[in-house]
């Protein structure tokens, strides 16, 4: 039901209580009109799915259905339970929230539930809750867990889910969608607001929190009108990089830029690139201004100090990444900056929605390519933006592995029939067509391991009761459960601890580590296998020298290096999303418009328009030619780098195949370049190598499947499968598993299930999510399908324009520091003019 009506917000006016009418009219302010037609909604008695912009007062629209409930202090126990994606949103709404609840002396309780809450205040919630809950999916899962749920939640009346978007495309989705599907048993009368800013189908989130209450009418709520945000692409006199991602040339033009504004936000796509970035930024910074950083492997006493300065107005600007997408309000930010392309529209509205919490004035945005190819993306995402185009991901279904966590979760709660919990677990809206059988094969293993691993009595987790229910097999599975929940799987992480220096003696360090000091943060465990003591990187955004490491620790000491090491993080780099991957190749198929651009880039395509092609929307360019011994094959989908990883790994299988003697590949956001010994050229021209038949879409069969029983990438998948499906503990009490630890009993289980059980419940969980989240196999079968027979091959006798960054790539040695820059540039232009013909080509 799509709710428009305006006798809706007639009736919730009047139904505001004095008190709180009041509290808005001494401010200047009243209710807005989405704010009443959720009270309107919530009154009449459904659940409402509300989307507005950044800033239009989505946190009161969630709360005030609460607060006019509990107006007059009669209510007893948990009535409303809001759950947000982030721990600090959490922490930042209690604020927020609290502030008014004062102001009108309110007998309203209001408490925050993370994992950083004390453990005696999370056992006193279950018993005696307040009258608001502010938590997050881990928590729930860990509440609804409890015996005696039931006494927490028989008074629930409300639950408001903060920034939904951020939740349903992921496994903390599907953990919440399960346990909201409890919730409806344990409290029917529950009605659910969910809130967003940035969603292309709206109609799908509204059945996702439609379904665990289906007879109770949900309705869709949107916010219209508001100022449209301004974007604009820096505009720069410096020569613009071919490739990389770190913006150095515009480091100098940020910081004019900073220093105009009151508060600026910078945000990057990697936590590599946020340390790079706040460096060149400080390195540069005569007149010390507050600038600060914010990234998820910091401390959380840091990242909590950024933002109470944040909220306080005492930073000129913050590098961060999207650890600060979401929610939290500052008001005196007046400008955001989005360092390198956004990768989607969605995420770029949602990231200029931090700046100007002013509905009826215009956010504004910076966007700064870091490279030639980025300006396009760029462009296509100001455009996107002009249009308000949302694209941002649809739900997914549910993952299996998930689906067991839930289960040994409720069996900590009581016993249970799997007749009732099946009913129930459907409910959810990513589990909504999960059949029977696959349900029965799920609890199997949680009861058991499945059929390879039931004669192992540590993976009985589960017993039957003679009256058909299943229980525990023993109390402590409940204490091991809670210490492992969660769908989060980090790479293994050690602790990052500031030191002074050891003694130096004779260029070496000498004595043992230092105890104490300061913990600046986490890093990936792997990191510190490619350090030897001595060497420098940056950590938060200074430079520290590595001293040694012990058990989860690495100690590191303040250093002084021209060239420290950048931290390479697993993850964090988002996906190019389709929708602006069919933009960029609209533009490069449009020159009437390319004056648009940037000279330097509109005269690179001319120059490839001259010597080459330049791709259209619907086809797919290959270019192949010669460069010193070797042979090269640079094609252009524009499909993200997931997808062309895996073009490269199933196209370099079928040219061996093919004796085109493949060397390698390198995949970006962009291109795909494969080199080998090979005359490719030659081998197409006399078709004896069909490009049609290199391209075919049958390569996702059995290539596909050959590839993976040979990679490592499964492996590595169903490492994080078996974590949060319970079969590999990461935490004892008192104790928790080193990465190194928990990556041996990985690959011990999955050999063992591999070879006797191959079509165990967790190795198909595995094949799902490295198909979807590792390998991008569906974005990827989709580009095979619109290309086929729409394959342009261009024999070329030297390197084209197009293929610059790529080769770029290809070529590239570990320089840092300024060098690498000019470096490259340099490297570039050899390249380009050797496009052009007007120097001889020689091997790298």
């Amino acid at each position: 039901m799509i709710c428009s009506r305006c006798q809706l917000s007639t009736f919730a006016a009047t139904s505001l209580p004095p008190v709180i009418a009041n509290w808005f009219s001494a401010r200047g302010w009243s209710p807005r009109q989405h704010q009443l037609d959720v009270l309107a909604s919530y009154q009449s008695g459904a659940s409402q799915l509300l989307i507005a912009p950044t800033g239009a007062g989505k946190t009161m629209a969630g709360f005030l259905p609460s607060l006019t409930e509990l107006v007059d202090g009669k209510f007893e126990g948990l009535h409303t339970l809001y759950i947000s994606p982030l721990k600090a949103l959490a922490v930042d709404v209690h604020r927020n929230l609290s502030d008014p609840i004062e102001d009108m002396r309110l007998p309203i309780s209001v408490e925050a539930r993370t994992g950083d809450t004390s453990a005696s205040k999370r056992a006193r919630q279950r018993t005696k809750p307040p009258h608001i809950l502010l938590t997050t999916p881990e928590q729930l899962a860990l509440l609804i867990s409890h015996p005696h749920a039931d006494l927490m939640f028989g008074t629930l009346r409300r639950v408001v889910l903060d920034e939904l978007h951020a939740l349903v495309t992921n496994k903390r989705g599907d953990l919440l969608s399960l346990g909201l599907a409890r919730l409806a048993r344990l409290s029917p009368q529950m009605r659910i607001t969910a809130l967003s800013a940035t969603v292309a189908r709206p109609d799908l989130l509204r059945d996702w929190i439609a379904r665990p209450n289906p007879d109770r009418p949900t309705e869709l709520l949107r916010m219209t009108g508001g100022a449209a945000p301004e974007l604009a692409i820096l505009q720069t006199e410096e020569r613009l990089p071919w490739a990389g991602h770190s913006a150095n040339y515009a480091h100098h033009e940020l910081y004019e830029t900073i220093k105009r504004h009151k508060t600026t936000l910078l945000f990057v796509n990697t936590r590599s690139q946020a340390e790079m970035l706040f460096q060149g930024l400080w390195d540069i910074n005569d007149e010390m201004l507050p600038i600060a950083l914010h990234h998820g492997s910091l401390s959380v006493e840091q990242r909590r100090k950024v933002e109470a300065a944040m909220a306080d107005g005492r930073l000129k600007a913050v590098v961060c990444t999207s650890t600060l997408d979401l929610g939290i309000d500052w008001g005196d930010v007046d400008l955001v900056i989005q360092i390198g392309a956004p990768k989607g529209s969605s995420r770029m509205l949602q990231r200029i929605g931090r700046a100007n919490h002013r509905l009826d004035e215009p956010s504004q945005a910076l966007l700064v390519p870091s490279n030639r190819f980025e300006v396009l993306e760029c462009e296509a995402a100001v455009e996107a933006v002009s249009e308000s185009h949302q694209d941002s991901e649809d739900p997914h279904p549910g993952g299996y592995d998930v689906l067991a966590q839930h289960v040994l979760g409720m069996a900590c709660a009581a016993p249970f029939l799997a007749d009732d919990l099946y009913e129930e677990v459907i409910r959810a809206w990513p589990y909504r067509e999960l059949t029977r059988k696959k349900f029965d094969r799920v609890l199997d293993f949680v009861a058991t391991g499945g059929y390879a691993l039931r004669a192992y009595e540590r993976y009985a987790r589960l017993k039957q009761n003679p009256d058909g229910t299943w229980r525990l097999s023993h109390p402590s599975v409940a204490q091991q459960y809670r210490l492992n929940i969660g769908t989060i799987i980090e790479e293994p992480m050690v602790r990052v601890r500031l030191i002074r220096s050891k003694e130096q003696k004779h260029g070496r360090t000498t004595g043992p580590i230092g105890a104490g000091g300061r913990v600046l943060g986490e890093m990936e465990e792997y990191f510190f296998g490619t350090l030897t003591v001595g060497d420098t990187f940056i950590f938060g955004g200074e430079i520290v020298a590595f001293e040694g490491i012990k058990d989860n620790e690495a100690f590191v000491s303040r250093a002084f290096s021209k060239d420290p090491k950048v931290p390479s993080y697993a993850g964090g780099r988002f996906p190019l999303s389709t929708y602006l991957a069919e933009r960029v190749r609209r533009i490069m198929d449009s020159p009437q418009d390319w004056h648009k651009l940037p000279d330097q880039v509109s005269d690179w395509l001319r120059l490839q328009r001259d010597l080459s092609v330049v791709p259209d929307r619907n086809s797919l360019l290959v270019e192949t030619f010669p460069r010193g011994s070797q042979h090269f094959l640079v094609c252009y989908p524009f499909e993200g780098r997931l997808a062309h990883q895996t073009l490269g790994m199933l196209l370099t299988r079928r040219l061996e195949r093919m004796r085109a003697r493949p060397l390698g590949f390198v995949a970006s956001e962009y291109s795909l370049g494969i080199w080998g010994l090979g005359d490719l050229s030659g081998l197409i021209r006399t078709g004896r190598l069909s490009l049609d038949e290199l391209f075919d879409e049958d390569m996702l069969g059995d290539d596909l499947e050959s590839w993976l029983d040979e990679s490592a990438l499964m492996k590595r998948t169903f490492r994080n499968c078996a974590i949060i499906a319970g079969l590999i503990e990461r935490r004892h009490p008192g104790k928790e598993k080193t990465g190194r630890q928990i990556t041996m009993s990985s690959d011990i289980i999955y050999d063992v299930l591999y070879q006797h059980e191959p079509d165990h419940i967790l190795i198909e969980a595995t094949r799902h999510d490295a198909a979807r989240g590792l390998l991008d196999i569906e974005r990827l079968g989709q580009m095979l399908a619109r290309v086929k027979s729409h394959i342009v091959h261009k024999p070329l006798t030297q390197i084209s324009p197009l293929a610059v960054p790529v080769m770029l790539d290809i070529g590239r040695e570990p320089i840092f520091g300024e060098a690498r820059e000019s470096a490259m540039a340099d490297a570039a232009e050899e390249l380009l003019r050797e496009s052009m013909g007007e120097v001889d080509r020689t091997p790298f």
